[in-house]
């Protein structure tokens, strides 16, 4: 059994160009930052640290908390390095685990292979000490341990985290093209959208992004929509601890935000779509939904305010024409109708981007999957017509 109260290296992994939004919400969460790099962030804390991190995170991955770290020159060399670790006081006999590796190596060309001898070295410390070992597999469900190793160095970690957490857990209906939940809450920390004034979600797809910004409005965490993780069977686990945090994550949820939420889309099976997934994430009572264009969304009265595209990147051969006038079209509603707010386009179709016809104040670069892609950043100053808002009398 080991010490969840024990300090230790964390390391918290995140969409490659998600580090600095991780980052930002780290020290909102009242962390010191040990280092900032492309694809994760490190720190010192405990176990019970990982539990509370897992819970509260929108935009990382994983949570890893390192056993050992160690110089490695071989692949030779791993296994009795492995086989020596005190396997026995992180997991049960009768119980299970995984392996995950990421290894850049001249004497390795499988990172499977190097899964395999993990396996295998941590297999017979429990054979050659109990006369029996824990079931393995690729399944993320129970225990699962990380690996990594580049040039001379490598360290091995309890993944904390098991499946990632970039699935916030209560979008049942993904739509055609969704962004997943991290990345739509990276780009909504990168957007400088105060969140406490109008949002407004045109092109919604299934509503991942305004659903997004609704759970930051109104301070609900991802911990809130799940119930099993990899910390929960690492010998040492107090579940008093987690569900003390269940209770501090339900304590902490805010009134019903006073400015309005709006999600719209031309297709009335996205409209459907969306609700459906705010309904699980218990937020659809304070989203105004609309079926229609983009052009005519309901655009509140307001001092400020942001606006949220997300639109189609063209992929396909042919697209990028037809869609050249929706870009442009965005930049005339914006221009027009969003006076006062701050306007964000993200896009993977940078040409299509030059189409907007405004000039941005911010490019974030940000990738969606391995598409190369930017939130753009729009000043919309004051001066231009607006739509009053209605509040929504049903969003069932």
């Amino acid at each position: 059994m080991i010490d969840f109260t024990k300090e230790g290296k964390i390391v918290i992994t995140c969409y490659d160009r998600n580090a600095p939004f991780l980052e930002a919400e780290l020290q909102a969460l009242n962390f010191k930052i040990d280092g900032v790099f492309r694809t994760h962030v490190a720190l010192r804390g405990s176990l019970n640290d990982c539990i509370f991190l897992n819970m509260h995170l929108r935009t990382a991955s994983h949570v890893l908390y390192e056993i050992h770290s160690f110089p490695l020159d071989h692949i030779k060399d791993l296994y009795k390095v492995i086989n020596e670790l005190p396997w026995e006081e992180y997991i049960e006999t009768d119980g299970y685990f995984s392996v995950i590796s990421n290894v850049k190596h001249e004497t390795v060309d499988n990172p499977l292979f190097v899964n395999v001898k993990i396996k295998d070295a941590i297999a017979d410390r429990f054979r050659d000490k109990f006369g029996e070992r824990p079931d393995s597999g690729s399944n993320l469900d129970e225990a699962v341990f990380q690996f990594f190793w580049k040039g001379d160095q490598a360290s091995i970690y309890i993944n904390t985290s098991g499946d990632t957490l970039i699935k916030h857990g209560y979008r049942k209906i993904p739509g055609s093209a969704p962004m997943m939940e991290s990345l739509a809450a990276a780009s909504l920390v990168a957007s400088g959208w105060d969140q406490n004034s109008p949002f407004v979600n045109p092109m919604c797809g299934s509503g991942t992004v305004a659903i997004e910004a609704t759970l930051m409005a109104t301070n609900r965490f991802p911990g809130l929509f799940r119930d099993d993780y990899a910390f929960m069977y690492i010998n040492g686990y107090d579940a008093g601890v987690y569900y003390g945090l269940k209770k501090d994550l339900e304590e902490k949820i805010k009134p019903s935000p006073d400015f309005p939420i709006i999600a719209s889309d031309i297709s009335e099976r996205a409209i459907n779509a969306s609700k459906a997934n705010a309904r699980e994430a218990g937020v659809a009572e304070y989203i105004q939904f609309e079926v229609c264009d983009f052009r005519e969304a309901t655009i509140p009265e307001a001092d400020k305010g942001a606006v949220f595209f997300n639109p189609e990147y063209g992929e396909r051969l042919g697209e990028e024409e037809e869609l050249e006038l929706t870009y442009r079209e965005i930049g005339d509603f914006m221009k027009k109708s969003c006076s006062g707010y701050i306007g964000l386009v993200f896009t993977g179709n940078l040409d299509l981007g030059k189409r907007i016809g405004l000039k941005p104040k911010r490019r974030i670069p940000f990738y969606n999957g391995t598409i190369d892609c930017r939130l753009l950043v729009f000043e919309l100053y004051k001066g231009s017509k607006t739509v009053s808002y209605k509040k929504p009398e049903n969003n069932s």
